[in-house]
């Protein structure tokens, strides 16, 4: 079966311009919808109207050239949506639909559709994963949302989507609707950005799996260096069994090749690895959106174990220096029953 070429165009306001939004209107305009764009940032704006988007001054601005009905999406960060919401809300009317394809919390996406429909609003929360590359690759898309209005915007999600690519094809994935074209509808209010939720979730465990099994190739070669003699330190036993030095930016690279652990992760851990294989540019200060933690709020809420993703979790707090005051008190411990005294870095 060949991929179906003919995608219907609609016309779509985007309102947040920052690195997905701005390549979002990109792919867009490229599969032929009409993008009317806003952003507080007017050089953005400025640089997709050059492009071919329709260029608004406001919110208002941007939905009075929209023909009715309406489709807004927003890609905000998730401290700006509820208000943006409330801005955007005043303008449109009934039939319209507000899409949040940012990285909301599901909980707010079962209030917000139930607060705009008092309206007859339609409201589709879109999860997506795609990041910088999307524009190149596509952008995975997990929808969530009312059945009607989510078909209305299939143009729009299938154009944003990868679709059938290079990937060998699942014999089974006639079943499984327009999942293998890179989007999906999930389920009502906040089954999109649920299932993105947890994609994000499991993300973490998938970088801090690479991340620790490459720090243990890092320091193999331990056996080849001077250590101290003394109370406060584990002897290494036999340092014969640790005296290799490895190619990390070689070893990263040969396991995308019919490696069982290979992915697009990989790929982009090896890339960075052949550009810096000592990563000299990064502070290894890792920051988390929310996600992540919203994920184990659910896994907690479900009696579910999911101990991976909770210590990739506490691993990205552990490196923004939340740990100092819990290794502190540990050290006054050990000091207090044994007089162990801290050992200078």
């Amino acid at each position: 079966m060949r991929e179906s070429k003919y995608i219907p165009t609609m016309q779509l306001g985007m309102i947040g311009l920052g690195r997905m939004g701005a390549n979002m209107v990109r792919r867009l305009l490229k599969g032929g919808h009409s993008v009317v764009v806003f952003d507080v940032n007017a050089k953005a704006v400025a640089d997709l109207a050059a492009e071919g988007a329709t260029p608004a001054t406001s919110v208002a601005d941007l939905c009075a050239k929209l023909a009715g009905p309406r489709h807004v999406w927003l890609m905000l960060p998730v401290a700006f949506v509820d208000g943006t919401i409330a801005e955007v809300a005043k303008h449109l009317a009934k039939g319209d639909c507000l899409i949040d394809g940012g990285n909301s919390h599901y909980i707010d996406d079962i209030r917000r559709a139930k607060e705009l429909s008092a309206a007859g609003i339609n409201y589709v929360d879109v999860g997506v994963s795609g990041g910088v590359w999307g524009l190149e690759r596509g952008y995975c898309q997990m929808i969530g949302g009312d059945r009607d209005a989510v078909a209305r915007l299939d143009g729009v999600f299938r154009t944003l989507a990868p679709g059938l690519g290079e990937i060998s094809r699942n014999p089974d994935a006639a079943s499984l609707g327009t999942a293998e074209h890179g989007y999906l509808h999930c389920g009502p209010s906040g089954a999109g950005h649920f299932v993105k939720m947890v994609h994000n979730g499991i993300e973490y465990g998938l970088m801090a799996a690479y991340a620790e099994g490459l720090n243990i190739l890092k320091h193999a070669d331990i056996g080849k260096h001077a250590y101290e003699k003394d109370a406060e330190t584990t002897p290494l036993r036999h340092p014969e069994h640790y005296q290799y030095d490895f190619d990390l930016a070689g070893i990263t690279e040969l396991w995308r090749r019919g490696s069982v652990v290979g992915s697009w992760l990989l790929d982009l851990t090896a890339q960075a690895m052949a550009r810096d294989p000592r990563l000299e540019q990064f502070g290894g200060r890792v920051s988390d959106s929310g996600e992540g933690r919203w994920t184990l709020a659910a896994a907690n809420d479900e009696g579910v174990p999911a101990p991976v993703l909770a210590a990739a979790l506490f691993g990205r707090f552990q490196s923004r220096g939340n740990a100092e005051f819990m290794n502190k008190v540990m050290s006054a411990q050990r000091f207090a029953f044994g007089g162990h005294l801290e050992k200078k870095h």
